[in-house]
């Protein structure tokens, strides 16, 4: 399908001294603050990112895919310096909600700040997934809306996007499985099924 938009800086992997820093270059930090919530999506407490994830604590995220006029659907591939997933085929963007922020907030700031879209108005909210292994211990709530564009990309976070058909996607998880993010090859089958 084509449409590629390539960052023009190349990046080396971090180094163990340096991974901190491109960690929270790349909006991971590691001391950020997560809500940890229950079996119900109710919060319970906070704990800092690394915790979270190294005790496999319950927590929020969201996924937005961004659709074109003919039905295409804009993935990002993301950088190297993730600590999840590295180099891998994306939503169009995702992230975890901050301490205290909604799903609703949390995407339209994760539209603006990976892709530099701005909303008037929140996306449409899609599909929700429970937490599991298989999101990471995320419950996610996963967004579309229509957009043509222009996307600025955040270059600590996405090395490039595409532009893609929906059974070209489809086809890829099957053919190359770990060019894809986990979690995006969990629920792409789940959204494949509600188009057209």
């Amino acid at each position: 399908m084509g449409g590629h938009f390539a960052m023009e800086t190349e990046r080396d992997l971090p180094t163990n001294e340096h991974a901190m820093d491109a960690n929270v270059k790349a909006g991971q930090n590691p001391e950020e603050l997560f809500d940890v919530v229950d079996a119900q999506d109710r919060v319970v407490g906070q704990a800092p990112r690394r915790e979270v994830h190294a005790k496999q604590l319950r927590h929020r995220a969201v996924h937005v895919l961004v659709f074109d006029e003919k039905g295409a659907v804009f993935l990002q591939k993301r950088a190297m310096g993730k600590d999840s997933c590295p180099g891998t085929w994306d939503s169009s963007c995702s992230g975890h909600l901050d301490a205290g922020e909604d799903y609703d907030a949390a995407a339209v700031r994760e539209l603006r700040e990976e892709i530099g879209l701005e909303c008037a108005e929140k996306p449409e909210r899609w599909l929700r997934l429970s937490a599991s292994e298989n999101t990471g211990m995320e419950f996610v709530w996963i967004y579309r809306m229509q957009s043509e564009g222009p996307f600025t990309l955040n270059e600590a976070e996405i090395s490039e996007g595409a532009w893609f058909a929906p059974d070209e996607i489809s086809e890829g998880i099957v053919e190359n499985p770990d060019a894809y993010a986990g979690s995006f090859r969990y629920f792409w089958p789940r959204v494949r099924d509600e188009l057209p």
